[in-house]
């Protein structure tokens, strides 16, 4: 229950984001929309681990589009938040992340 409560509360979060800055870098994109439930460094934490070696990693860009775009799971949709460019510099940073 605490759980639920805790997702609850971090999606009430992202969806009372600001818009993200036209101008954001993919990492700054990261930091705003991503790390409060994947992590700063991408380990995870409500969400899925992102970093090296991890089956989230593994997964095409195509992959990390849509997710990003429509959503997946429990995660929200931020197709109304970001543009196709700032989509790229985010995918583009987690690679780097990665890599």
């Amino acid at each position: 229950m605490k759980r639920l409560a805790v997702c609850v509360l971090v999606l009430g979060l992202v969806a009372c984001s600001p818009k993200v800055d036209g101008d954001a870098t993919g990492e700054e994109i990261y930091l705003q929309l991503c790390a409060r439930c994947h992590a700063q460094d991408l380990s995870g934490g409500i969400g899925p681990a992102l970093g090296a070696g991890t089956p989230s990693a593994a997964n095409p860009d195509a992959f990390i589009e849509t997710a990003v775009t429509r959503g997946r799971g429990r995660m929200p949709s931020f197709g109304n938040s970001l543009d196709d460019g700032q989509v790229e510099r985010l995918i583009e940073y987690m690679r780097q992340a990665t890599g």
